[in-house]
C-alpha cells in the first residue's frame, strides 16, 4: 500500500526527467529518490518521513535547485502528519510548509502578498483536510469503543440478572424439597406407629413416602443445575405459592384481569406450580408497568394432557410500550420454564396489546 501511494509521484518524476529543461538527469534522479523514498514509511512513521523530506527540500533550496515534481512529497507528508499525529505536530508541519513557500518565492525574487497567499491557501487546504480526517477517525474509533463497551455492559447485566434469578429459583426449590422431605419424615413416623396396629394405614403411608420421595428427587436434580453462589440467607421458609393461589394473584394484580382454565386439571409438582405462578406474576407486572392506563389482562391455563399452556395477554400499548426484548423479567421467565423443559415467548400482538406464552411439559406420571 505504501508503494502504491508513492507510485504516482514516481511516475510523474520519471516522465519529467526526460524534459529538455533537465540538464543533469543523474542529479535529478538522485534528488527525486531522496524526496520520494521517505514516503515508503510515511504511514508507520509520519513525523520522521516529513522531517526527512523537509530537510532534503531545505538542502535543495540552499543549493539553489528549483523545485521538482518530487517536492510534492512535502504535501503528502504534511497530510499524513495532520491526519495521524497530535495537533502540535500537525501545526509544526503546517508552519514548516508555509516557510517553504516563502523561501521558494525568495529564491525566485518574486515575493508578493498575492503569490504567498495563493500558495498558503493550497497548503492550508491540505492541512485542514488532514485534520478533518484525523478528527473523523477518532470519532469513529470512539463510536466503536462505546458500542463495544455498551455491548459488554449489556452482556454483563444479562449474566448478573440470570445469576440473581438462578439464586432465587434455587432458594425456592430448596423450600419445595425441604417441604417434601418433611412430609416424608412425618409419613415415616406415622407408618412406624401404625405398622403393628393398622398395617393398611402403614402401607398407605409408605406409598405416600415413595411418591413424595420421587418428587423430591426430581426437584433435587433440577436444583443441581442452578446452584446458589454466595447465598447466606436461608431463613425464609415461607411456603411458596402455586396454582391454588393464581386466582388471588389475578384479583390483586393491580389491573383488571380474568383467569380462565381449560382442559382437565392435572396435579402438578410444587416446582411446576411455582414456575407457573411466577411467570403469570411477571407477565401481569409487565402489563401493569407498560400496558398504559385502562389496560386489561387475560390469564389462560390450558391442560392438553402432555403439556400445560400458560397465556397472558393484554390490550395495552403493545409494540409502542417501552419494553426491552432482553429485559430481566423475560430472562427470569425463560430460566424458570427451561428448568422443566418448557419455553417462553413474549411479543406484541398483531391487533394491539402484548402476549406472554409459556409451554411446560407435564410429567408423564402426572399426565397418566
Amino acid at each position: 500500500m505504501d508503494a502504491l501511494r508513492v507510485a504516482p509521484l514516481v511516475v510523474l518524476a520519471l516522465v519529467t526527467m526526460w524534459s529538455p529543461a533537465v540538464q543533469n538527469r543523474a542529479g535529478y534522479l538522485a534528488l527525486s529518490a531522496a524526496l520520494l523514498a521517505p514516503l515508503l514509511w510515511l504511514r508507520r512513521h509520519p513525523t520522521t518521513a516529513f522531517s526527512v523530506v523537509a530537510l532534503v527540500s531545505f538542502g535543495q533550496w540552499l543549493a539553489g535547485i528549483d523545485p521538482l515534481p518530487a517536492n510534492l512529497a512535502v504535501l503528502a507528508a504534511l497530510w499524513a502528519v495532520a491526519s495521524s499525529c497530535s495537533f502540535p505536530w500537525a501545526l509544526a508541519a503546517g508552519l514548516i510548509c508555509e516557510l517553504g513557500v516563502f523561501l521558494v518565492l525568495v529564491s525566485w525574487d518574486t515575493v508578493s502578498f498575492s503569490m504567498f497567499f495563493s500558495g498558503s491557501i493550497f497548503i492550508v487546504t491540505i492541512w485542514l483536510t488532514g485534520l478533518y480526517a484525523s478528527t473523523r477517525r477518532r470519532y469513529l474509533e470512539g463510536l466503536e469503543e462505546r458500542a463495544e463497551r455498551a455491548e459488554r455492559e449489556r452482556d454483563q447485566q444479562a449474566r448478573m440478572a440470570a445469576a440473581a434469578e438462578r439464586a432465587r429459583i434455587a432458594r425456592e426449590l430448596h423450600d419445595v424439597v425441604a417441604h417434601n422431605v418433611s412430609v416424608m419424615v412425618v409419613q415415616a413416623d406415622g407408618a412406624g406407629y401404625a405398622i403393628d396396629g393398622d398395617p393398611e394405614q402403614a402401607r398407605l403411608a409408605v406409598r405416600n413416602i415413595s411418591r413424595t420421595g420421587r418428587e423430591a428427587l426430581a426437584e433435587m436434580r433440577r436444583l443441581v443445575g442452578v446452584l446458589r453462589q454466595d447465598e447466606t440467607d436461608r431463613t425464609d421458609y415461607t411456603p411458596q405459592p402455586g396454582l391454588a393461589q393464581l386466582a388471588e394473584l389475578v384479583r390483586e394484580a393491580g389491573v383488571p384481569a380474568r383467569l380462565d382454565v381449560g382442559g382437565g386439571p392435572v396435579e402438578l409438582p410444587e416446582g411446576h406450580q411455582l414456575a407457573v405462578y411466577r411467570i403469570v406474576q411477571e407477565a401481569l407486572t409487565n402489563t401493569l408497568k407498560h400496558g398504559g392506563p385502562g389496560a386489561r389482562a387475560l390469564v389462560e391455563l390450558g391442560y392438553t394432557g402432555s403439556e400445560l399452556v400458560v397465556r397472558v395477554t393484554d390490550d395495552g400499548r403493545g409494540a409502542a410500550a417501552p419494553r426491552s426484548p432482553d429485559g430481566h423479567g423475560l430472562i427470569g421467565m425463560r430460566e424458570r420454564a427451561s428448568m422443566y423443559g418448557g419455553t417462553v415467548s413474549a411479543e406484541p400482538r398483531p391487533g394491539g396489546g402484548f402476549e406472554v406464552l409459556a409451554r411446560l411439559p407435564v410429567p408423564v406420571t402426572r399426565a397418566a
